[in-house]
């Protein structure tokens, strides 16, 4: 932030004194929040030692504490201010097994954690020492419980040598900014207020405070309110991602975040995106990577490092912009590497059984012929279209295996030829890193496959992203695999949610390019790429902000005197909370941007799956609950952002349900009652059937109505006044399946038009209605079976007092 305008020589004739703030604008902490200074205060005291793994009860004590504290200054003195002694007075020495002596233990134990966490803001200490050479008064006005001696001793710890003209601090005279200590301020130092400015963070005290006197305020904020925003929901996701360690030492990541964010001009939201999120993560995956070669290393061995394209494309990127060009972009992908190396038929079967749906020209692309009894099994298939798994069950008895290890055999010759010339020094060396975003290390696994048919002794090691753990016992003996977001970071539970979502990371981290097919000596041949062109350019500007962070990242952070990477465990955790705060709680502006992507399958498809659906999710939750919504398989690939598209609370509650935290006896269906329900068929003839009505956790109202093929049913009649007769309906819903269960777990959800729905003896407009008689009902067209069983399902929110 620039204070000082151009014309120094006219503005300082005018200007008297400059006062500066102390916390969050002349000094920043390296901590996440504030009270990360209690949380060093906890591991600095001998509370630690006698009472583990308690910090956050801590914490908590000392923020009651001080709100003690204040609330008996306020009824005994007529004023909020305390001093750190009064705070500690309040504090529960006993529950810790201290005694009052322990007070002044505390205190020094709590100084001792702001000298080690606070830094000199350099933007401010520059703007300070201007004004001081320009011959300007300057010092300091602080609201704050530590009192001016403790305050100069910190701000001379943090720049030696400072000096000052003033040095105001709340507690020393009974008054905040907000109230009279501007008014003393000026009074004691004889300054013409409208001939002096103060700088600060907080826009009561230091901005409405200071124009209150006279004094013209410069805002100086720690973030924007929509960073801020951010902020506080990632605080939110480490405590329920990463529960049990400590959430607010962060070593200064979040402290560059916003530093690096205030020096960079205001561009367009795709690039903040980057900026702020998505280059943190990768920055400090990046630091990642760097350990993980260092460790690999050692004097009799040759490391080679290549990242794994697509989806290793933004990391190959920052690296090559901090490192330079040490490493090799490996273009390749699950496809090509398992064929390559099959020496059966299973690896090909595998494959397939991972593909949604494939007709004959995408099976032709992928293995390069196409058998008579492979042309006739998708000849055979509706539209000429299979699902993954048909096919993989049914290509054995079409096709001879040994044409797959010969067509395996000669694509794996192809792709050792490319990554001879993409790997310098590829026969030297004797470990290959290979980074990328992860997952099961399927690729790494493959080229294992590859290296030991071709007799070729180089060790393979992962440098993932994100790991699945559990996949990795297959690993051969001389490899490894490591995730820098692993279970030691986040449990297997939050892992797989993270990895539901990740399709999102896919699309703003991968190339521009198609995806890989094959190669012709150094050259690799592509797929077309069917993602749409303003996708591309959407992910290329986010990228260009992720880049933009990585680059200033260690200039700041030399500046603040930070390390937010020092700590390999903690940088996981917050990147895993940075990570997941976008995967899971995108904020409105995120999921307008992001919400219209598409995802390419990337497996010899050109299929593109829809990346968010919130009428995908709603549907689900009225025919399935809430619980089996979260558990719903793709598309779409965002699942978060779909539930999110519903309501930011829902969004909350399906990262509750991921990270094992949502109870089902509380959110499922609780039996509330029974209604009897009109069937009517096409004759005329008509039944009753009693139905249960359940209440949700959330509230509503959900009936199941399971109807057979035979009953030939063409109307069902609900007759909403008898249990709801004021209420919003959510959607009418049916599931089809051979038999009740098969049709009640079936994800294939539709929903029925809203304007089919007949309200009979109600007044309706929208979603709302409300029954005008007794006997209002609202009628339901029956479809057409395509199953014998279809169960027809409904959920509503009664309103009112009425609903039974």
């Amino acid at each position: 932030m620039k204070i000082a305008t151009a014309d120094v020589d006219r503005r300082t004739q005018i200007v008297s004194a400059w006062s500066f703030d102390v916390f969050d604008t002349f000094l920043v902490r390296a901590c996440s929040t504030p009270d990360g200074v209690f949380e060093r205060t906890y591991e600095l005291s001998d509370i630690s030692n006698s009472f583990p793994n308690v910090s956050l009860s801590f914490v908590q004590h000392r923020i009651q504490a001080e709100s003690r504290a204040r609330r008996t200054a306020k009824d005994e003195r007529g004023t909020s201010e305390v001093g750190i002694d009064e705070i500690y007075s309040c504090f529960p020495f006993r529950l810790f097994g201290l005694t009052a002596q322990h007070l002044n233990d505390l205190v020094e134990a709590e100084f001792a954690a702001e000298l080690e966490l606070c830094r000199a803001n350099p933007d401010m200490l520059r703007q300070y020492m201007d004004m001081d050479r320009a011959g300007h008064r300057v010092g300091f006005i602080s609201d704050t419980y530590w009192d001016s001696d403790r305050l100069a001793r910190l701000l001379r710890a943090c720049r030696p040598g400072l000096r000052w003209d003033f040095l105001y601090a709340s507690c020393d005279h009974g008054s905040s900014k907000s109230e009279t200590l501007f008014a003393k301020y000026l009074s004691e130092q004889g300054i013409d207020s409208a001939a002096s400015f103060h700088v600060g963070d907080n826009d009561k005290a230091d901005i409405k405070g200071a124009r209150r006197h006279g004094i013209r305020p410069r805002y100086y904020p720690q973030a924007t309110p929509q960073l801020a925003s951010k902020f506080q929901r990632e605080t939110t996701l480490f405590e329920l991602l990463c529960a049990g360690v400590p959430s607010r030492l962060d070593h200064g990541a979040r402290t560059l975040r916003r530093m690096v964010a205030a020096r960079s001009a205001e561009r367009s939201p795709a690039f903040h995106l980057g900026l702020t999120v998505l280059g943190p993560v990768m920055t400090a995956f990046d630091a990642f990577v760097v350990r993980r070669c260092e460790e690999i290393a050692g004097s009799d061995r040759r490391v080679a490092l290549a990242f794994l394209g697509r989806d290793g494309f933004l990391s190959h990127r920052i690296w090559q912009d901090l490192h330079g060009m040490t490493s090799a972009y490996l273009e390749i992908n699950r496809r090509v590497s398992l064929i390559a190396s099959a020496d059966t038929m299973q690896p090909l079967l595998d494959l397939l059984g991972k593909v949604l749906k494939i007709d004959a020209p995408t099976f032709r692309d992928m293995v390069k012929i196409m058998p008579p009894k492979v042309a006739a099994f998708f000849a055979g298939s509706p539209d000429g279209i299979a699902t993954g798994k048909e096919l993989a069950k049914a290509l054995p008895r079409l096709m001879d295996g040994n044409d797959i290890v010969e067509l395996a055999a000669a694509l794996r010759g192809r792709l050792l030829a490319y990554l001879r010339y993409t790997i310098p020094g590829f026969d030297d060396c004797t470990d290959l890193v290979l980074a990328d975003l992860g997952y099961s290390g399927s690729v790494q696994k493959a080229l294992r496959r590859v290296f030991d048919m071709e007799g070729i002794d180089i060790r393979l090691h992962g440098a993932y992203l994100m790991s699945l753990d559990d996949t990795f016992g297959d690993l051969a003996e001389s490899d490894s695999a490591e995730g820098f977001i692993s279970d030691l970071v986040v449990s297997p539970h939050v892992k797989r949610m993270l990895i539901r979502n990740v399709a999102l990371l896919e699309q703003i981290c991968c190339s521009a390019d198609g995806s890989v097919r094959d190669y012709d000596g150094d050259q690799v041949l592509r797929e077309v790429n069917p993602r749409p062109a303003e996708q591309i350019a959407l992910a290329a500007e986010i990228q260009a902000g992720a880049l933009a962070f990585a680059e200033r990242a260690d200039d700041v952070a030399l500046d603040y005197g930070l390390r937010p990477y020092a700590a390999p465990d903690v940088a996981a955790r917050w990147c895993a909370a940075t990570l997941g705060r976008l995967l899971l709680l995108p904020d409105q502006d995120e999921l307008a941007l992001l919400g219209g992507l598409k995802h390419d399958v990337n497996l010899g498809t050109h299929a593109l799956a829809p990346m968010c659906d919130g009428r995908f999710v709603r549907s689900q939750i009225t025919a399935r609950g809430l619980s089996a919504a979260c558990t719903s398989a793709a598309p779409p690939m965002w699942l978060a952002g779909s539930f999110a598209e519903l309501s930011p609370s829902y969004g909350y509650l399906y990262a509750l349900f991921g990270a094992n935290r949502l109870p089902a006896d509380v959110f499922e269906n609780s039996a509330c009652g029974s209604v009897q329900v009109g069937l009517f068929r096409a004759g005329g003839d008509a039944a009753l059937e009693t139905v249960s009505v359940y209440r949700t956790g959330l509230g509503e109202l959900r009936l199941h109505i399971p109807v057979s093929r035979g009953m030939a049913i063409t109307m069902i009649a609900l007759p909403l006044a008898k249990f709801a007769p004021e209420g919003v309906l959510h959607g009418v819903t049916i599931q089809s399946g051979g038999e009740v269960r098969e049709a009640a777990e079936s994800q294939e959800v539709i929903r029925i038009a809203a304007d089919s729905l007949v309200y009979a003896g109600m007044q309706r407009s929208g979603a709302h209605y409300r029954a005008e008689t007794a006997d209002g009902c609202l009628l339901i067209p029956a479809a057409p079976m395509t199953q014998d069983i279809a169960i027809y399902s409904v959920a509503i929110t009664p309103l009112g007092s009425e609903h039974k």
